[in-house]
């Protein structure tokens, strides 16, 4: 029966609308009710009489209540009178007498919210109103259970408050918890340990869970009270005592790692760490395979990382101290853990082994810093390697086909168990390579008859050799002779003992994966290409039954060939038969799935690029073999365009589009195996080229799924232009024509860099041609920027922003590339308008990227037409908008010169200045001290300043003096 007295007056209506099974109406009236009692003067003060007196029975009114007073105490303690301030602290203690008295506890969710409404109150007064905050707890709690549960939790709502390093602070609550945990120190931990130690003596038997949460409270205040309080006789053999209870022994285990973690001087962390590992080896702890509960177990390697890690910190500082006999003495504590460390890494239970990996990480880097390793210290490696060997090994479980989380922890798993592999290759290569050498070597004679997860491994290992064994560009097979002799030897094993054939995917994977890493062996043994090139090609590698192998073998394969590109000639034709039907483009209608993905087949079209170019044969010969490779991919663009424009459902529409995309693409693919030295043009492969883009350029006038379409076909353009060269250009105007018809921001975001390109690479040879595009490209600009949009539409904005910072970069492009006449030959009116969208774009709009591109396109156009011998009314133009420009845009309060690319776009404006004065000299100057500067109230002694910078050669000098000038007038 809980406490009850007078009844507290609240809306009962309300309170119904707090049942989560409440209808919509009623949770409204309720959310308004808790704004109401949150934000009055004292209305809250029914929730505290409700929950003093007991009033309610129902959980969601108890913590509805508990929510009202915590938003007091949280924001608007301050100004509540002192009589609200002791409101609330007797209703917590009424609150926390009803608890001891009641029969049964509160539902946890209660308890917590209480703890947490404890802590806060605490956190506000502990250090001015309520210093006895503990002793009046204590006091009252005793050791009533209900009592000692909300004090336990109300010390972790506290830590979580005050301690949590994972909880972000502002400095002034920083201030305020060292002030706290310093008062605390001072006037109550001795009595806070003493209430623990208690609680963990009384409750061990009866209360279980108590004891659980008392380990958890001291392992949560160890890390800033004083350890001897903790880390004595009476107190660590309790802990203990409770390492050997079912139900406290993991939460023990915890509570010990923490006191272990605790920074202290190295050599009494030593003592510390040795006598706690002394107690658990006697009383049979370090018996690891005689323990079944692995949970336990998992707690317990945790711990003996912690220890393990902590005597390594304190070998490392003592022996940067030079104290020989203590460093020799923690060397020797950390050498005593390792056939521990050895058994819990070994343990067939992942989670236990990889709570160890940190020490047996640190451990290595230790005898890595050693001048000489001892035998025992050799032995050690030896069995450590052997543990990552054994513990790389996949189990039986391991779902290849639909890997899923425990698949996934296994992969993290190998990772950590990588980094163990390579520290041991740093430690001793020469022993890292000789047991993988015996391993591997022993799966390989065997592997017909041996299990799936050791054939793999001994291949993974071999592999991972490549790493831990570093080499500058992959050169395993040169230098060093023993290394070289061993790799070579175990590569000859790999591809000559059949072990390719073996039916588990992770076999074949692994093979391939490792034949592509060595892939420089096969230059100094190249007599071993054609056998691994039929491994790839058969059902070993692109026909293989699993279609994970099949892609990753398609990706392998171009990275094989592109390598040993110079040994292919004689496989050549027989490569491309064998991967003809690889190659074909599935079309959407055909009901059967493909051998690869229409991504795995990129790389078989630039697999098949790249022979073909790289062929030691006459040009005419590359020309049949890239026309036979690319004719079909042009035939099918021709059937399946016509089909799409015939096509009426939208699903269809899509899927035919998908594929003239893909086919595009592919052909796009082939052009990546040209270089500066094999040409498109000295491969005499031009004409095929040029048949691809008469073939596909069409795609831009179909009516539907243009996104698509354009998209592609202006990807191939812009492999073309590098490829091509000045042979493009004929498709250029009408290609141009058809993008620019009812496009979208997107379509023009994207277009504006293809024509930036053909500017930048053609310049002259293309003038007339953007003479020509220059107006319509720029008027279907503003079109879309015109276009009206929702205010809140974020994806609209975002979409012009890009565009409005597109346009800029093709304007910086056409007057950066010499190509004056472009603007030039526009018309006054059109020249007048882009220059006015320019000086808009460094003035108006809060983007630095665009504003700073702005006043680059200013500073040029000053260069190019502000002379003595310009285009004429330019200089006007110059004074009435180009000059006001460089002042009103930094004076913008959206221009934020703490901001880096702000700062960049400041440069820029300075720059222009500089270039006006460079152009117009004296007049500028004297415009800017009698009319400019006098008409923004700058006084003349500034004007003066200003105009004298402007004048220097320095222009660094004019840089700072603008950041100065423009800060000054902000204030």
């Amino acid at each position: 029966m809980a406490c009850q007295s007078v009844s507290a007056v609240m809306d009962e209506q309300a309170l119904l609308g707090l049942n989560p099974n409440a209808d919509a109406r009623y949770r409204h009236r309720a959310m308004a009710y808790f704004e109401q009692l949150k934000e009055s003067q004292g209305a809250w003060e029914v929730c505290a009489e409700a929950l003093a007196n007991g009033v309610y029975n129902d959980d969601h009114v108890k913590f509805f209540c508990f929510q009202v007073l915590e938003h007091q105490i949280k924001f608007r303690h301050a100004g509540l009178s002192s009589a609200q301030q002791q409101l609330i602290r007797e209703t917590l203690m009424k609150w926390l007498q009803c608890q001891l008295m009641n029969a049964q506890p509160e539902k946890p969710f209660i308890r917590n919210k209480a703890a947490q409404v404890f802590a806060l109150t605490f956190v506000m007064e502990y250090l001015t109103l309520w210093p006895k905050f503990f002793f009046d707890i204590l006091s009252l709690v005793g050791l009533n259970p209900h009592g000692v549960d909300i004090y336990l939790r109300t010390l972790m709502a506290i830590d979580a408050e005050v301690v949590d390093r994972d909880i972000l602070h502002l400095p002034d609550e920083t201030r305020r918890n060292t002030l706290i945990k310093d008062g605390m120190r001072e006037q109550c931990i001795p009595n806070l340990v003493e209430s623990w130690f208690q609680i963990l003596l009384t409750y061990q038997q009866s209360h279980p869970e108590l004891t659980c949460q008392c380990l958890e409270v001291v392992g949560a205040f160890v890390s800033w009270i004083d350890l001897n309080l903790i880390a004595n006789d009476r107190f660590v053999n309790l802990l203990l005592s409770q390492m050997s209870v079912e139900e406290l022994r993991e939460e023990a285990c915890d509570c010990l790692f923490e006191i272990v973690n605790k920074g202290m001087d190295p050599v009494d962390k030593t003592k510390l760490v040795e006598s706690l590992c002394r107690v658990l080896q006697s009383a049979g702890f370090f018996n690891v395979e005689q323990e079944e509960d692995v949970d336990f177990l998992a707690k317990f390697s945790r711990l003996v990382n912690g220890m393990g890690q902590s005597l390594v910190l304190s070998w490392t500082k003592l022996a940067k101290t030079g104290n020989v006999k203590e460093t020799a003495e923690t060397l020797q504590a950390v050498e005593t853990k390792v056939p521990l460390l050895l058994q819990l890494l070994v343990h067939e239970d992942d989670d236990i082994s990889a709570n160890i990996v940190g020490f047996c990480y640190e451990y290595l880097h230790v005898l890595k810093q050693l001048p000489q390793l001892t035998d025992q210290q050799k032995t050690n490696i030896e069995a450590i390697m052997l543990a990552v060997m054994k513990k790389l090994t996949y189990d039986d479980e391991y779902n290849f086909e639909n890997e899923g989380e425990d698949e996934a922890m296994f992969v993290e798993y190998r990772k950590q168990l990588k980094m163990l592999l390579d520290r041991l290759a740093q430690v001793s290569p020469e022993l890292l390579l000789e047991a993988v050498r015996r391993v591997f070597n022993s799966s390989m004679q065997t592997w017909q008859t041996a299990a799936f997860m050791e054939v793999e491994v001994a291949i993974r290992l071999l592999y991972m050799l490549g790493e831990a064994l570093p080499a500058s560009h992959g050169a395993h097979f040169s230098g060093d002779t023993a290394k070289t002799s061993a790799l070579q030897d175990m590569m000859r094993t790999l591809v000559s003992c059949g072990v390719s054939s073996y039916q588990h995917s992770s076999v074949s994977l692994e093979f391939f994966e490792t034949v592509v890493r060595y892939d420089k062996f096969f230059l100094v043994e190249p007599q071993h290409i054609p056998n691994v090139l039929m491994a790839f090609l058969d059902q070993r590698g692109l026909r293989h039954s699993s279609p994970k192998v099949r892609s990753r073998v398609a990706y392998l394969f171009s990275r094989f060939i592109k390598t040993l590109h110079k040994h292919m000639t004689a496989f050549i034709e027989d490569i491309l038969t064998r991967i003809q039907d690889l190659l074909e483009l599935a079309p959407p209608d055909n009901g059967f799935p493909a051998l690869l993905t229409s991504d795995d087949q990129l790389f078989m079209f630039e697999t098949a690029g790249v022979l073909i170019v790289n062929a030691e044969s006459p040009a005419e010969r590359k020309q049949a073999l890239m026309r036979s490779l690319l004719l079909p991919l042009m035939d099918a663009f021709r059937l399946l365009l016509a089909k799409l424009a015939l096509e009426t459902e939208d699903e269809r529409q899509g899927a035919l589009a998908d594929c003239l995309s893909h086919a595009v693409g592919f052909a796009s693919r082939t052009s990546k195996a040209f270089s500066n030295k094999q040409t498109v043009k000295h491969c005499g492969c031009t004409e095929v080229y040029r048949d691809c883009l008469q073939t596909f350029l069409p795609a831009l006038s179909c009516p539907v799924q243009r996104g698509t379409l354009r998209s592609s076909v202006r990807s191939f353009l812009h492999r073309m232009i590098i490829c091509m060269e000045e042979e493009v250009l004929p498709f250029v105007p009408a290609a141009s024509e058809h993008m620019l018809k009812d496009c979208e921001a997107k379509d023009l975001q994207e277009f504006i860099p293809l024509i930036s390109q053909i500017t930048a690479k053609f310049k002259q040879q293309v003038s007339p041609f953007l003479q020509q595009v220059f107006m319509p490209l720029v008027l279907a600009i503003f079109g879309v920027l015109a276009r009206p949009a929702e205010d809140n539409d974020q994806a609209a904005a975002l979409e012009k922003q890009m565009l409005r910072r597109s346009y800029f970069t093709f304007i910086q492009t056409v007057v950066g590339s010499g190509m004056n006449e472009v603007m030039a030959n526009q018309g006054a009116e059109n020249i007048e308008r882009v220059v006015f969208t320019i000086i808009q774009g460094a003035v108006d709009f809060p983007d630095p990227i665009a504003q700073k591109t702005c006043f680059i396109i200013l500073s040029r156009l000053v260069e190019l037409w502000g002379g003595k011998d310009g285009m004429v009314g330019f200089p006007d133009f110059v004074y009435k908008h180009i000059v006001p420009a460089c002042f009103l845009a930094p004076l913008k309060p959206t221009f934020d010169l703490s901001d880096a690319q702000t700062v960049l776009t400041l440069s820029e404006c300075a720059l222009t200045l500089k270039m006006i004065h460079l152009k117009r000299g004296p007049e500028f100057v004297h415009f800017l001290q009698q009319e400019y500067l006098p008409s923004l109230q700058v006084s003349p002694e500034i004007s003066q300043e200003l105009c004298q910078v402007l004048q220097q050669p320095d222009v660094k000098v004019l840089k700072t003096y603008m950041k100065a000038f423009f800060q000054r007038a902000k204030l």
